[in-house]
């Protein structure tokens, strides 16, 4: 997946391309809220992202349940933003990228470029609370994703497998919790 926002000082026009792609987590129906860290994957990141840092994001909801967790590579630089996980072949269920800004941004937008698989683009604020959520699906045959653009606004983008917010019952007003 890939973003474009409103940054300053980084790319021509002050627009930040940034982003990511995610993988669908295959034909998993799983619709339990397990956060457990036993659950999330000990081999992600990897490949182009192997050396990248990582986090454990759990997903709560008003009343302080858990929803769900995943370990997230931090994409926190200009260039590992605009990257996303377009490098990605796939993403396995429960893990995602977590992409931080200094502040908040508004407007975001992040685009399917170059992505093999859909994902989840979920828009969190400064105070960590879910503002915007969309089901991105992979880009068709013969298309590059570019086409495909998600608005939104905030200081964390989380991106996590198609439709993983569904099969948890994330909701715009539900929390994050991470350490960076």
């Amino acid at each position: 997946m890939a973003g474009e926002g409103s940054e300053s000082g980084e790319a021509a026009g002050g627009d930040d391309e940034t982003g990511g792609s995610g993988a669908d987590g295959g034909a998993d129906t799983d619709t339990g809220t397990d956060a457990d860290t036993d659950d999330l994957p000990t081999d992600w990141p990897s490949g182009p992202y192997a050396d990248y840092d990582a986090t454990t994001v759990t997903v709560r909801n008003p009343e302080g349940d858990d929803l769900g967790a995943v370990r997230a590579a931090i994409a926190d630089t200009r260039d590992k933003r605009y990257l996303g996980l377009s490098d990605a072949t796939s993403l396995p269920e429960n893990a995602g990228m977590l992409f931080t800004y200094s502040g908040e941004r508004d407007p975001l937008r992040y685009v399917m470029r170059e992505m093999d698989f859909g994902i989840d683009i979920v828009y969190v604020d400064a105070d960590r609370t879910i503002t915007r959520i969309h089901n991105a699906p992979e880009p068709g045959p013969n298309e590059d994703g570019s086409e495909q653009k998600y608005p939104g606004s905030g200081q964390y983008v989380l991106e996590v497998p198609y439709e993983w917010t569904d099969r948890r019952g994330v909701e715009i007003g539900d929390s994050l919790e991470f350490d960076l």
